[in-house]
């Protein structure tokens, strides 16, 4: 049975979820200090793990999807090169952008998207919601209290009053914050790379931590741009869904 057609929601999610933290764990840890330690090539070692794991993944997803993931790489290119070579608000190991890093973005979205849209999942979407949304709260209050991670409770409250008005994607986004915050924490502690004391390095009034907690903020400019790139590509298209959307609302609402 399909992931988003499969009735178990663990299975959904080890499936999702599960799958993408693991293939994190252990490509990050082929650039990591401990295989630093090793080799001087770690960076390629994890390029080639990356770049593997994202032809499996694109040669099984359908069309749609295929299409999203080469707009989530296009988008991570000019987003890595803009933020962290231009602007400096975060620095890889090597001083570069690894190679490695746009796929990921990539296959990141993609762990998230289907994760939100199994069946399995939807079912229990508004205890889920309500689950991650005060974890995410939990996490970045920690970060506060015992990071003094100014910056990153910041974003993470203006991620969450965003969301509290955006009941379709609220699931997928508050999926993305904790797997943006799990894939943080692993790059960080392998060395991957580091973020500055405050805020891009420049805010002195926003002190921030080594990984600051909401920086998912952030990421959701790359959802968004992929979305909206679709949506330029398939305006028929979107046009239509959008009437479906209405037409099923108003049904909704007269047998209500």
């Amino acid at each position: 049975m399909s992931l988003l057609a499969t009735k178990s929601p663990f299975y959904a999610t080890f499936k999702s979820l599960g799958l993408l933290y693991l293939f994190i764990l252990f490509g990050l840890f082929l650039d990591s200090f401990y295989i630093v330690k090793i080799t001087e090539n770690a960076q390629l070692y994890a390029n080639i793990s990356m770049f593997l794991g994202f032809v499996i993944v694109f040669w099984q997803v359908n069309k749609r999807v295929k299409e999203q993931m080469i707009s989530a790489v296009i988008i991570a290119i000019l987003g890595e090169y803009l933020f962290s070579i231009v602007l400096g608000m975060y620095s890889y190991r090597l001083g570069n952008v690894p190679h490695y890093v746009p796929p990921g973005h990539a296959i990141v979205y993609v762990g998230v998207l289907y994760f939100s849209k199994a069946k399995s999942i939807i079912k229990h979407r508004v205890s889920l919601e309500k689950i991650f949304a005060i974890f995410i709260f939990i996490y970045a209050l920690v970060f506060l209290i015992f990071k003094n991670d100014v910056f990153g409770f910041v974003m993470t409250i203006a991620t969450l009053l965003i969301l509290k008005n955006k009941p379709r994607e609220r699931l997928f986004y508050l999926a993305m914050y904790i797997s943006v915050a799990y894939l943080e924490i692993i790059g960080t502690n392998y060395l991957c790379w580091k973020w500055p004391a405050t805020a891009w390095g420049v805010f002195d009034f926003l002190p921030s931590f080594n990984p600051p907690s909401g920086i998912s903020f952030f990421y959701f400019l790359l959802d968004l741009g992929c979305l909206w790139l679709y949506k330029q590509r398939h305006k028929p298209a979107w046009r239509r869904m959008k009437n479906i959307r209405k037409i099923r609302l108003n049904i909704s609402e007269v047998v209500n």
